[in-house]
């Protein structure tokens, strides 16, 4: 299974696991960038293709990039029996698969207004919303207040706790990847994703994303969420 298919089954705490466990050294192992859902204009006026070109072909492709050297030489130091080495590397593991994954998600939890972008859910997520939250705007709400406090950069976070069975709005810093809850909707405030648009303006730009906001790509998330033992 491809890593873009293993995202729609998995958490990102089960997909950074499975960074850590690539066949190192094999080429044919090495993480490639997923296919984008839709073109580079198809967002606009929401997200520009400038911005949408820039953010999959080059931040995106440079965290895949950069984590398949860093396993490489994760694996010529484990060969080497070089603890202190292997150790070194983590942090940029962590990083650049932390990228890789939360872009991966991100893509799919987009889509454009003339593929049913912005359309409100329905069903079992719509339903959870509204019980815990009041209703979808107030949902929106929230979760935009929670994610433009985010000091720097960092992701905010619609996820699935599997112990209590309820959602959870969740900020995370940098790349860290949503690791204790299954991740349903990331929405990506690195300034990359949106200063060539909104400049500084974080709160205009989390305001304007709900239009494209794959809402059928997150109940799916949902429905195989609560499936899971």
């Amino acid at each position: 299974m491809n890593f873009v298919g293993r995202i729609n089954k998995s958490s990102a705490g089960q997909l950074m696991n499975m960074v850590g466990k690539r066949s190192f050294g094999s080429v044919s192992n090495s993480y490639t960038l997923p296919p984008l859902p839709y073109d580079f204009g198809a967002l606009e006026p929401v997200i520009s293709g400038d911005i949408m070109k820039l953010h999959y072909e080059k931040h995106h492709q440079a965290y895949v990039n950069n984590l398949n050297i860093a396993l490489d030489k994760y694996a010529a130091c484990e060969a080497a029996k070089n603890i202190a080495g292997c150790i070194a590397l983590q942090p940029a593991i962590k990083f650049n698969g932390g990228g890789h994954v939360n872009h991966s998600i991100f893509w799919t939890n987009l889509a454009p207004k003339n593929a049913k972008g912005g359309v409100a859910p329905t069903g079992p997520l719509a339903d959870a919303i509204n019980q815990q939250y009041g209703s979808l705007e107030k949902f929106i709400e929230k979760f935009n207040t929670k994610t433009a406090a985010i000091q720097g950069s960092g992701w905010g976070w619609l996820g699935y706790c599997n112990e209590s069975k309820r959602l959870l709005i969740h900020t995370c810093a940098n790349q860290d990847p949503l690791t204790d809850f299954t991740p349903l909707l990331g929405i990506d405030v690195w300034e990359h994703a949106y200063y060539l648009q909104s400049k500084n303006a974080r709160p205009e730009y989390l305001k304007n994303i709900w239009q494209v906001v794959n809402w059928s790509n997150v109940a799916e998330r949902y429905d195989q969420a609560r499936k899971k033992l």
